[in-house]
Parts: C-alpha cells; sequence; structure tokens
C-alpha cells in the first residue's frame, strides 16, 4: 500500500506549536530541491519557481540540487541550466542514483567546485535526440537544423565546464557514455565523489 508524501511537523517562526507539513516543503525551506523524474516543462517551470523564490530570500545560502533522473525533455531542461546560472547563489548539484542525458547536464552545470556524486552513482551523457520519424520531410529538415544548433550548445556546455577538448566532448556524445562516480569526476562532470 502506497504510503503517499510523508507529512513532518515543523514550527513556523512566531507560532508555538508545529504544524504537520510534506516533506518536500519542509526541505525546500532549507533549500534542497529534488529532480527525481524525468524533466519536462512542470517540473521545470516548479524548480525554477523555488531557485528564484529561495534566491530572493537569501542569495548568500547555496541552493542542493538533487539529481535522480533519466533525463527528459531539452527546453526544459535548458530553461533550468540557464536558472542554475543566473540564480545568486551557488548551486551545488549532487548526483544520487542516476544523472542521465539532461541530467547529466544538469549536474554538470553546477558550481564549479560543488559538484558532487554518490559512490554508486552513475552518470551517462549522449547527444540530444528527436523524434524524426513522426515528422514529414520539411518538418524533419527543419528538425534536423535545430537539432544541430541544440547539439553546438551543449557541446560546447560541456566543453566549457568539464575542460575537455572539443573533440573528446563531441566524441563522447556520439553514443551513450555511462560513468561510475570517479569516471564521472575524471571527466570532469563533478567535483567530488562522496565518500562516508
Amino acid at each position: 500500500m502506497p504510503i503517499g508524501v510523508p507529512r513532518v511537523p515543523f514550527l513556523l517562526p512566531g507560532e508555538e506549536d508545529s504544524v504537520w507539513i510534506d516533506i518536500y516543503n519542509r526541505l525546500y525551506r532549507d533549500r534542497l530541491l529534488f529532480l527525481g523524474q524525468q524533466i519536462d516543462s512542470e517540473l521545470s517551470n516548479q524548480l525554477i519557481g523555488l531557485m528564484i523564490y529561495l534566491s530572493v530570500e537569501d542569495e548568500t545560502k547555496d541552493l542542493y540540487l538533487f539529481i535522480n533522473s533519466p533525463g527528459g525533455w531539452i527546453t526544459p531542461g535548458l530553461a533550468l541550466y540557464d536558472t542554475i546560472q543566473f540564480v545568486r547563489p551557488d548551486v551545488q548539484t549532487i548526483c544520487l542514483g542516476l544523472a542521465a542525458s539532461m541530467g547529466s547536464f544538469l549536474l554538470v552545470g553546477g558550481h564549479i567546485t560543488k559538484r558532487i556524486a554518490f559512490p554508486h552513482a552513475r552518470v551517462m551523457i549522449h547527444q540530444p535526440a528527436s523524434s524524426f520519424y513522426e515528422a514529414q520531410t520539411a518538418e524533419f529538415i527543419l528538425e534536423a537544423e535545430e537539432l544541430l544548433k541544440l547539439r553546438d550548445t551543449i557541446t560546447r556546455v560541456y566543453v566549457q565546464r568539464t575542460g575537455k577538448p572539443l573533440w573528446v566532448v563531441s566524441e563522447d556524445l556520439e553514443r551513450d557514455v555511462f560513468m561510475s562516480a570517479t569516471e564521472a569526476q575524471a571527466h570532469g562532470l563533478v567535483d567530488l565523489v562522496a565518500f562516508h
């Protein structure tokens, strides 16, 4: 039987009695954000709203984005990446489980020196993909041109944020490249592997 979202007691400032709130809202108050599913417009907008709100509330405290995601849509992912770069607080990105595709792109987008992978995490990079087979010929050509632009953008971000040469990143993006936490660190996708 599913338990739903757990609720925890929380004492609001100025109140004498605790109220019960869902665990995610409690963790958001401590600036802990979670990307635990496929990225789409709704999820991206929710995380963007939280990041902007929390950065306005206090621009000096880091935000923590925990990632366990198979990836997802390119445009909502790029919007989230841009927000990570835009907000004043540093955004620490932490991979637990899997950061694949757009999930790895967001992982590498965290503040350099504050990108972390848990010891058993997996990171996967590859080129952006689309559903060409569903498009008519004219749409296919337009979509292919846009996809090439997006691939160039994504490749350049990986080059900038990993310090790897363009040819290495381009070659890696040709196929699915799965990495352990230590391999992701050697590749420049994360700065630290968290050991207990």
